[in-house]
């Protein structure tokens, strides 16, 4: 039977607090996702949190309901508690009725199948939480084969990153490893390395893409650096009209993603 928390001095209270810093997800191995639909997402994907939090208010719904019974039967505990321990929990005033913490999780560069896909996403030292987050939707979107984060970038895990991502960190397979590890792996066997760049004349739309397409989006204010633009098969840009010189990273690799979808599409359907 779920048990009831309402006091803040509770040390499960705490401990799952203390997820939104960095430094206790690392020591707890554990992150915090909240919202009914992005847990539910998580549970169809075969991830269930360590420790369910819900208001009594949704305890009656039936995805809560689902959620409470397979929480429990794989050995983790369901916690009925208040709005305001929830609020405490996510940092938000007007919290979702659920929040769950997870155990962390990687894949391996090792155990993707680059086949199972004709586009994947690369990011080089994102930054910003939103941005991770709306790539990894992008992700989701287009059917990519997963998000390969290259070199120091900001934790998918943290809750903003979690949140903007809006179930996809459960969908989409996430892979952090370093440039070093990541070139001699992709060039091991099939797979075109289209960097996103300012530094080409290369029209996206005119590009000859080739599946399976790994697109590399660099960090937001440096871009690619050059040595990682020579190790490009192709470098492309998108053509900036107005006075701004380049796209958000998280739009920009968005337009780039479907750009591949569709020339993927289009190679399929005249075959």
């Amino acid at each position: 039977m779920p048990r009831i928390i309402t006091a803040f001095s509770n040390p499960l209270v705490k401990r799952i607090q203390g997820l939104r810093e960095k430094r206790h997800r690392r020591e707890e191995g554990m992150f915090v996702a909240e919202g009914l639909r992005i847990l539910t997402e998580a549970r169809e994907t075969g991830r269930l949190p360590q420790f369910l939090f819900y208001t009594p208010a949704s305890a009656n719904h039936p995805l809560v309901t689902a959620l409470v019974t397979e929480v429990e039967r794989a050995g983790g505990e369901a916690i009925e508690t208040s709005d305001a321990i929830l609020s405490k929990l996510s940092g938000k005033d007007n919290p979702q009725s659920v929040v769950g913490a997870f155990a962390m999780f990687d894949t391996e560069l090792e155990a993707l199948d680059r086949a199972a896909s004709p586009i994947w996403l690369v990011a080089e030292r994102l930054r910003d939480p939103g941005n991770l987050g709306t790539i990894l939707r992008t992700g989701d979107a287009v059917g990519a084969g997963g998000l390969i984060l290259i070199g120091d970038c900001v934790d998918p895990f943290s809750t903003e990153a979690v949140r903007a991502s809006m179930g996809a960190l459960f969908t989409v397979p996430l892979v952090r490893t370093t440039w070093d590890a990541f070139l001699p792996w992709l060039r091991s066997g099939p797979g075109q390395l289209v960097g996103l760049s300012l530094r080409t004349d290369n029209h996206y739309r005119a590009a000859p893409y080739a599946a399976p397409t790994f697109l590399l989006t660099g960090n937001e204010a440096q871009g690619l650096p050059a040595d990682m633009e020579d190790e490009c098969d192709l470098l492309v840009k998108m053509p900036m009209l107005g006075k701004a010189d380049s796209l958000n990273a998280a739009v920009a690799t968005a337009v780039m993603a479907y750009e591949v979808l569709a020339h993927s599409d289009n190679q399929r359907l005249s075959q």
